[in-house]
């Protein structure tokens, strides 16, 4: 029992892995890296002088002192001295994360979803059309059972080849032949 468990699970594990979201999800996590550093780039090589030009340093070393006087070391940059709160580093990062969300979304999510609207909107559109033709043949199925019912008990159309049963008028061209 224990035996065929352990190959049930391996052979999960082997479906999960060979799925496609798996790879997928893969690939995004490796791209979404990639992008990561293009973007942590961006913030510290443009965004932060510009920010510091304003000020008088770069964003990441703007700093408040929370107690005490706030004393760095010269040679190693830490604080020996007093509690500094590194306010700088998390605007920052926040606005690696808001760039980082507007490309995303700007240049992925939004194409496609609008793809995706227009991919549905063409398969509603091919719906519709099989749908009008579905509609239309049962129209002419319709017309065709009515014709041959009617052609039975009599009441219009005939095949021409004798008087139907049931004809009461002896119209001509209406099952007989006069």
């Amino acid at each position: 029992m224990s035996e065929k468990k352990k190959v049930s699970l391996l052979e999960g594990f082997k479906a999960f892995l060979t799925r496609g979201n798996v790879i997928d999800l893969a690939v995004a996590v490796v791209i979404g890296a990639a992008f990561t550093n293009i973007v942590n780039a961006v913030v510290k090589g443009i965004i932060n002088p510009l920010v510091g030009a304003f000020g008088t340093q770069d964003l990441e070393n703007y700093s408040s002192c929370l107690k005490g006087p706030c004393v760095t070391d010269p040679k190693t940059g830490e604080a020996t001295e007093g509690i500094r709160i590194l306010w700088g580093s998390v605007l920052s990062a926040t606005l690696s994360f808001l760039i980082t969300a507007a490309v995303v979304y700007f240049l992925m999510v939004l194409p496609m979803a609008k793809y995706l609207a227009r991919r549905a909107a063409m398969q509603a559109a091919k719906e519709g059309v099989q749908e009008t033709m579905e509609v239309s043949e049962l129209e002419v199925l319709k017309e065709i059972r009515d014709a041959l019912v009617a052609q039975r008990s009599g009441g219009s159309g005939g095949s021409g080849s004798g008087p139907v049963e049931g004809n009461r008028g002896g119209e001509p061209g209406r099952g007989d032949l006069t």
